[in-house]
């Protein structure tokens, strides 16, 4: 794999609008976000798009993909950050300038939508990426959810190490607010995470957003599901119904056949459809009876605070001691 560097204070963060136009509908959340990281001592760099809207994107195919090869080009930024995620992410893959990437290797940050690009990339380029906070969506959020959402990515992502232990936030939540008039922050739950299994499991992270993989399966820009990998699935607002789907699909292409683990995210506002059931439930009835570990309830999803998780690079979950760490680098030394 290709390391991108380390962040360090004062470093740029180029953010851009893959998808969705969050800059336009939600500019008072959007203003909150900005704020935040420069308080941190980032300074941000506005994407071509940002206030622009096209309905349900934030601009063309090519402009979108223009955006982003703006700020992969331009040297002085050194993490390119989405600014939420939506539906057509995949349609910028065959623009991307992945040799300016490769040539200059960059922290590249975002989840949901994001997925497509994410993994096109480390398809592409073999340059690990981050499963991890949006600017709008996640660093718009209140305190103190979204100071936990910062701890993990400074911790991930501001300084070499060569091993991280994650530790599970005492309290999480999905709660829906409306972004432009949220004043306060949102009410909480206790957090728990359940290790199905035993043993230890050492593999490489791959994976994202369950429905959007679909987007990219098959194609070239979908990294091979290897022997021994440990696959991140989660997903957002979805019905029973299509999670079962997500996963007999997932089924049916063998994935659970290879893979070591699976670590299965909190499901955002999941519509059981009155069975009761959680997508827990779905994915061991999908694998009537497989032996596949399986963590479930990690908090690197829609969720808030949310955890950062790169991708295409080794971890170890122990089932028997409880744990989940990454292990080597993940950034350049």
């Amino acid at each position: 794999m290709i390391y991108p560097k380390a962040l360090k204070q004062g470093d740029k963060i180029g953010y851009f609008s893959p998808s969705s136009p969050a800059t336009s509908f939600a500019p008072n959340r959007f203003e909150r976000a900005k704020s935040y990281l420069a308080s941190h001592g980032f300074e941000l760099v506005a994407g071509s798009l940002t206030g622009c809207s096209d309905s349900y994107r934030s601009g063309s195919i090519q402009q979108r993909a223009d955006e982003l090869n703006q700020l992969i080009r331009d040297p002085s930024v050194r993490c390119i950050m989405s600014t939420i995620g939506g539906y057509n992410s995949n349609s910028l893959l065959p623009y991307i300038d992945y040799q300016a990437l490769k040539a200059d290797p960059k922290i590249i940050i975002g989840y949901s939508d994001v997925t497509a690009l994410l993994l096109g990339i480390v398809a592409k380029t073999d340059i690990v990426t981050f499963y991890g906070p949006a600017l709008v969506a996640s660093f718009g959020e209140l305190p103190p959810l979204v100071d936990e959402t910062f701890a993990s990515f400074r911790d991930i992502l501001c300084g070499v190490s060569s091993s991280h232990q994650y530790t599970m936030p005492a309290v999480w939540t999905d709660v829906m607010h409306d972004w432009e008039t949220q004043d306060t922050a949102k009410p909480t739950f206790d957090n728990q995470w359940q290790y199905i299994g035993s043993g230890k499991v050492s593999g490489r992270i791959i994976g994202g957003n369950l429905n959007t993989m679909s987007g990219i399966w098959g194609s070239e820009y979908m990294p091979k599901i290897e022997a021994g990998d440990i696959v991140l699935l989660e997903d957002s607002l979805k019905g029973i119904e299509s999670v079962e789907r997500s996963f007999a699909h997932l089924f049916a292409c063998g994935v659970f056949d290879k893979v070591g683990a699976i670590v299965l995210g909190k499901h955002e506002l999941f519509n059981d459809k009155g069975t009761g059931r959680s997508p827990l439930d779905v994915l061991k009835e999908v694998l009537n009876g497989k032996a596949v570990p399986i963590l479930y309830g990690f908090d690197s999803c829609h969720t808030h605070p949310m955890l950062v998780t790169p991708l295409g690079v080794n971890a170890t979950i122990d089932f028997d001691e409880k744990t989940f760490a990454l292990d080597g680098h993940w950034l350049a030394e």
